[in-house]
């Protein structure tokens, strides 16, 4: 059932790469703004960009999965629960500093129609709806998933009971002894098992979020051929990526996926914005953010990463970690949780001055 949802997830964001190049055509209504225009410049800056962004991208999601070899990495230590909170302050930051006001821009910009754009706050409407679709899906996810296990070890349990009738009466109390211990055992296993399909569930669909947003980003910066907007953006989006990447890798090392599943996020993650730009290289010629169509479609996927992305980084990051018996049982650890996440929230939010 994993990896069907995986592969559901895959295919949603290929037909997202696919469908995007396509739509950000139209027709041109409003001019687009003068800007020192230098294509080739701006093309190396462009491949610059891709190998930096692709490498800090890869270095932030695999940060945190590096558990295994580096003992206080592991998400029962204290350092775990801080490098989190961090990047869920960078999440959150992402979500309301960064990619809200964008979408708010495109789709009240002067380019579209007075009516409905400029009539009505769309940007929020739809964040707010991708953040209740994202609290539907989480809990019918966890539900199912946790529903269908729950299925699975209670059979087991009836036929290891249904072996047990045929042992001697003399081994009576015996039994009964170890049934005791069996069934603590299982309620023990349940739990864990539903906090690891939990983990698993909130990795999956953080990633969605922060994928969608950042094909958008890679397809504006690739679209670009002004030096001077491209520049300041190279450096921001290397950070950006990497932040966003340790947030990502924190929930994927919870989650504990099959090596496999594990490379397969990690590397998609890392792939998104690099080819984001080469999508926006490619279609240079024909896209301007300044069209309606480009606009519209920019605003609201970029409202809808907004909502996804502001509500894991409150319910499923932060409130999670910090309702958890450890931290709230450690007073010190509350005070590193919460420094983490105002250094994390203010660092991203100091990024938005170049990008």
């Amino acid at each position: 059932m994993n990896n069907f949802k995986q592969t559901q997830l895959l295919t949603l964001l290929c037909f997202l790469f696919i469908l995007l190049p396509s739509i950000a055509r139209g027709e041109c209504t409003c001019e687009p703004e003068d800007e020192d225009r230098n294509k080739p410049l701006a093309l190396k800056y462009k491949m610059a960009a891709i190998a930096l962004i692709l490498v800090a991208g890869a270095i932030g999601v695999c940060f945190p999965l590096l558990g295994k070899t580096i003992k206080a990495l592991r998400p029962e230590n204290n350092l775990f629960f801080i490098i989190k909170a961090f990047a869920a302050g960078v999440i959150l930051s992402t979500g309301f500093i960064h990619v809200l006001p964008d979408a708010t821009e495109s789709l009240t910009s002067p380019c579209l129609n007075e009516n409905p754009w400029g009539k009505f706050p769309f940007a929020g409407l739809v964040a707010m709806a991708s953040a209740i679709a994202t609290l539907m899906v989480d809990a019918f996810a966890t539900s199912h998933y946790t529903k269908s296990h729950s299925n699975e070890t209670q059979q087991i349990d009836g036929d290891k009971e249904k072996t047990g009738e045929h042992e001697s009466h003399v081994h009576a109390h015996t039994h009964a002894t170890h049934g005791h211990a069996h069934g603590s055992v299982s309620l023990v296993d349940r739990s864990g098992s539903s906090e690891l399909l939990r983990h698993r569930v909130v990795s999956q669909v953080l990633e969605l979020g922060i994928v969608v947003h950042s094909v958008i980003i890679g397809i504006s910066l690739g679209a670009s051929e002004s030096p001077k907007t491209i520049k300041p953006l190279v450096a921001a989006l290397t950070f950006h990526q990497f932040f966003e990447g340790m947030g990502l890798g924190g929930c994927i090392s919870q989650a504990k996926f099959k090596s496999r599943a594990v490379a397969v996020m990690a590397l998609f993650f890392s792939l998104t914005t690099p080819v984001g730009i080469a999508i926006g290289i490619g279609i240079s010629n024909m896209y301007h953010e300044s069209r309606p169509t480009a606009l519209i479609v920019e605003g609201i996927f970029n409202a809808a990463s907004a909502g996804i992305l502001i509500y894991m980084a409150l319910v499923d990051l932060l409130a999670a970690d910090f309702m958890n018996p450890k931290l709230q049982n450690n007073g010190m650890l509350q005070v590193g949780a919460s420094g983490a996440l105002l250094l994390g929230s203010g660092l991203m939010s100091l990024l938005a001055i170049w990008a």
